[in-house]
């Protein structure tokens, strides 16, 4: 961003942090996740990315939204923190990161990627239809914020997800209503909560499509409590032939109470088998939501082994994070973008 004197320097934002954090990883200065992070089948250092993603070649991230569009035609901020009427679904146009050397290091004060443009947004009963048909034939990586993200902070995080794994099918993004602000968590929860429906009519229109492709989530914070609730419904409803379709469930840092994660797990019966979590004993942002929920345990910040014995594949990072919130490490460390990376591999195996 742009500053122009006599404005005083802006604080860096959470994902300048991020991005900072990223370049220090990649130049060593960051512990190794040597014996620190498994996700029950590989230790060690993450392999470095040998090839772009799609999102690099062709910028484009579907968007699927409870949010309440913005304009008509829409303009920015695209979609605001109310509840919109439905489903509504968009091709959200972005622009890369400039890839030189110069375009990287400005990158960790100006921005990564940004959200250039969206043509036209549909709301109502075609919506769920209108996303399958854009990832037709094509495997898809749908990505679910968690608790004070806007609609724009939330597409830069799916794009640097995207990006970040080497992802070669679609990129997409399911975004909730959420405030965006510290102090809106039941809000957000409410609203996360409110948005099962519209998330389960995505998935069931996604694996109904006879296009073979797999569909894989990842979802970060209390997104990952949208997540599992509409993984309940979608076997308890549309049933085995549905889940087939899932493939790799990762689950970063999830803010659910842990008596609540079990049950939600079990009722997934060998589909547990899907799901990854991305868990740190460390995680600040964890220990404020089990503050506010009474001193429950999150599952984000449970004990391994407790995890484990769920069925659930663990990749614990409690020994990397080394920050003030250790939160977004999913964004910030390519190692735990490995894991993620694995996890779809494994999928797209099965």
């Amino acid at each position: 961003m742009t500053r122009f004197p006599p404005r005083p320097p802006e604080r860096p934002s959470r994902r300048s942090l991020l991005r900072i954090g990223a370049v220090l990883g990649a130049a060593g200065l960051a512990p190794s996740l040597g014996g620190c992070i498994t996700d029950g089948l590989a230790t060690g250092t993450a392999a470095v990315p040998e090839r772009q993603s799609a999102l690099d070649v062709s910028p484009v991230l579907l968007v699927a939204t409870t949010r309440k569009p913005v304009g008509n035609p829409p303009k920015a901020p695209w979609f605001s923190s109310e509840r919109g009427r439905g489903l509504s679904f968009a091709e959200a146009r972005l622009k890369a990161p400039d890839r030189s050397l110069i375009g990287k290091v400005s990158a960790v004060i100006t921005g990564d990627w940004t959200v250039g443009a969206i043509p036209k947004v549909e709301t109502g009963a075609g919506a769920a239809e209108a996303f399958a048909q854009a990832a037709f034939g094509r495997d898809v990586l749908i990505y679910v914020h968690g608790y004070r993200e806007s609609f724009e902070s939330a597409a830069v995080s799916a794009a640097m997800l995207s990006d970040g794994i080497r992802f070669r099918g679609v990129s997409g993004l399911f975004t909730w209503p959420s405030a965006g602000a510290t102090f809106d968590y039941g809000y957000d929860r409410e609203s996360a909560l409110w948005s099962r429906d519209a998330f389960e009519d995505l998935l069931k229109a996604l694996a109904g499509s006879p296009s073979g492709g797999r569909i894989n989530i990842v979802a970060h914070s209390m997104g990952t409590l949208l997540t599992l609730e509409t993984l309940r419904m979608l076997r308890a409803e549309a049933g085995e032939a549905a889940m087939a379709r899932i493939g790799a469930v990762v689950l970063a840092a999830p803010d659910i109470d842990i008596d609540l994660f079990a049950k939600g797990v079990e009722r997934l019966g060998p589909d547990v088998s899907k799901i990854t979590v991305i868990s740190s004993t460390n995680d600040r942002a964890l220990e404020l939501s089990s503050t506010i929920a009474g001193g429950i345990v999150r599952a984000g910040a449970a004990d391994r082994g407790r995890l484990e014995a769920l069925g659930v594949r663990v990749a614990d990072a409690s020994d990397y994070g080394g920050g003030l919130i250790n939160h977004d490490l999913f964004l910030s460390n390519p190692e735990v973008q490995g894991v993620i990376k694995r996890a779809v591999a494994r999928a797209a195996g099965a």
